[in-house]
């Protein structure tokens, strides 16, 4: 298990946010990510987790300082944890291409020889973090939700992994990643043109049909003045017919006005929060 560097420490509302660093041995990186414990996690009591999961370009930094989840977290003592998007660094290929490359990893293992030595953020996020968090802090269960590319991410694992997530939610999730301009264009990149036939396999909409019902209920937020959903880049209509398909419990939230940005993220956020407390309280 590798250690914990420590980077920052600030005291919020009834609890601390931290950021940290590790030396991660999948992607061969140092990876850092976010953490906020409230003040019954800094004192040793066990609690709910909700991992989060950012979207194109971000960092921990954007969820941290722009979501505003610390105060509902702190109320209802929550630990909210963000990871990284990819690994990063001088040495890690990029792209000039905001949707391929560092900030873009659609949370796969590349096959790609550019980019399979550092770009195995399905395993770094499943096994290696997962593992590390519930190694090293007071957890009792964890949910996982996401925005945008961290919708696609949070719907993927979550249902590809139900025996690790108690709940799982998103906001504004690429439901269908290898149909939309983003999604081939990453992973054209990370698995070859000639594997297109193989990309459908990391679509949401297809991990859930071949799941089934795993939650009692998911929630997913879509700002109807997006215009990454007006230009069809999310597709959350085929989210919600796959969830009829297999009887999949499913609130499909569309909300006037707000667009992709942290403004409509901030506004449904503690929703999503309180999902994930529910959840973990049923199943005490």
């Amino acid at each position: 298990m590798s250690t914990l560097t420590l980077t920052s420490k600030n005291r919020c509302f009834n609890g601390e946010q931290y950021y940290y660093t590790h030396q991660s041995a999948v992607t061969q990186t140092e990876m850092s990510f976010s953490i906020y414990l409230p003040d019954e996690a800094l004192a040793g009591q066990t609690c709910p987790a909700l991992l989060y999961l950012s979207g194109l370009t971000c960092s921990p930094d954007n969820v941290t300082h722009k979501a505003h989840f610390q105060q509902k977290c702190s109320e209802l003592g929550m630990i909210f944890i963000a990871p990284d998007t990819s690994p990063k660094g001088e040495s890690v290929p990029n792209d000039e291409r905001y949707f391929v490359g560092q900030g873009a990893s659609y949370y796969v293992n590349a096959t790609e020889d550019k980019w399979s030595k550092h770009f195995n953020m399905h395993s770094y996020i499943i096994d290696e973090f997962y593992e590390l968090i519930r190694s090293q802090f007071a957890i009792s269960s964890v949910g996982i939700t996401g925005h945008s590319m961290g919708g696609h991410g949070a719907l993927m694992f979550g249902f590809k992994y139900p025996s690790k997530f108690i709940s799982v939610s998103a906001i504004a999730p690429v439901c269908v990643a290898s149909e939309s301009d983003w999604g081939r264009a990453a992973f054209s990149e990370y698995f070859g043109a000639e594997s297109e036939q193989t990309w459908a396999q990391f679509d949401a909409v297809n991990i859930v049909e071949k799941a089934g019902k795993q939650y009692p209920l998911i929630l997913v937020d879509q700002g109807a003045a997006d215009d990454f959903y007006v230009d069809g880049y999310l597709r959350p209509e085929a989210l919600q017919k796959v969830c009829q398909q297999v009887e999949q419990p499913l609130t499909l939230r569309y909300h006037a006005g707000f667009d992709h940005s942290y403004y409509f993220i901030q506004s449904i956020i503690n929703d999503h929060i309180e999902h994930h407390y529910n959840a973990a309280l049923t199943a005490i």
